[in-house]
């Protein structure tokens, strides 16, 4: 790039508006918010994931009146774990208004340009679907290889059909779009734009996981499945450029489990017929497990 003092500037340029054009970052093409402020968001974003606990005070307060209840006496309260899992929806409102500020610079950019909220010529709907419907084979078949055992969530999901059916919900309506907003939406940018793309890719599929572990363990397989989910759509925020592709394809994922979710009455006496006339009891405990 030249600094000569003797270039000439035309007569009809704005130079009011090419000296504006330095001062201001390129929004389309990097994030206006810095690493600091990325790494805050998803520290928020973690933090309100303890919400629901704060939530279900008072009921607990009411209802074992200063006892201690055990872990096993809480997976039992049906109302508890309603009321612990209702709590996410908040929780998840709250961080998608953290994502707006810091995207959109309270309200001064538009969110579209600032998350990359665009498909991309790269990858179609259809490539989406795919890749989804890929991820969640991959999925499965770890599952069947590594897992067996039960975890958090699974005993959440099995115990109310009214626990199961907000799960499904929160699954597809709200944390597709709030989990790619903060990580792939507000970190990936950040990180890449601070490093490269590479270590990009491996901060946020780790800080992707993080959260997550508890739900899952002790099963690697859960565990290990979710990793390379975020793997898959962090490399694949990386090639695109974009972060709506992202949210399809995250979408697509949790919305095949939640459809076994809420087939699951339906889905078992047919496993369990199929099981003793075919011997598919590895389908049975993959169904147990991928909740």
């Amino acid at each position: 790039m030249s600094t000569s003092a003797d270039i000439a500037i035309p007569e009809q340029v704005d130079v009011q508006s090419v000296g504006s054009s330095f001062e201001e970052p390129n929004f389309t093409s990097h994030p206006s918010w810095n690493l600091g402020i990325a790494l805050l968001t998803w520290v928020a974003s973690v933090l309100l994931l303890l919400l629901p606990n704060f939530l279900a005070i008072p009921y607990l307060l009411l209802r074992y009146r200063g006892l201690q209840p055990t872990t096993e006496v809480l997976l039992a309260d049906e109302n508890f774990i309603l009321i612990m899992i209702a709590g996410v929806l908040p929780a998840h409102v709250i961080t998608l208004i953290i994502v707006w500020l810091v995207a959109t610079r309270c309200g001064e950019r538009s969110v579209v340009e600032g998350l990359k909220l665009k498909w991309d010529g790269k990858f179609s709907i259809g490539a989406s679907v795919g890749l989804a419907i890929f991820l969640y084979l991959t999925a499965l078949l770890l599952t069947l290889a590594f897992g067996g055992q039960g975890t958090a969530l699974d005993k959440i999901v099995e115990s109310s059909r009214a626990a199961a059916l907000t799960i499904a919900f929160l699954a597809v309506a709200t944390a597709p779009i709030v989990e790619e907003s903060v990580y792939r939406g507000i970190l990936y940018p950040a990180i890449e734009r601070a490093s490269n793309a590479k270590v990009a890719v491996v901060i946020v599929t780790l800080l992707f996981a993080i959260p997550h572990v508890p739900q899952y363990w002790p099963n690697i397989a859960v565990i290990g499945s979710i990793t390379v989910l975020s793997v898959a759509l962090t490399i694949l925020r990386a090639y695109t450029g974009r972060l709506l592709p992202c949210i399809a394809v995250h979408f697509i994922f949790n919305g095949i489990q939640s459809v076994i979710i809420v087939l699951d009455p339906y889905l078992r006496p047919a496993l369990e017929n199929m099981r003793h006339a075919r011997g598919t009891g590895a389908l049975i405990q993959l169904l147990n497990h991928l909740h």
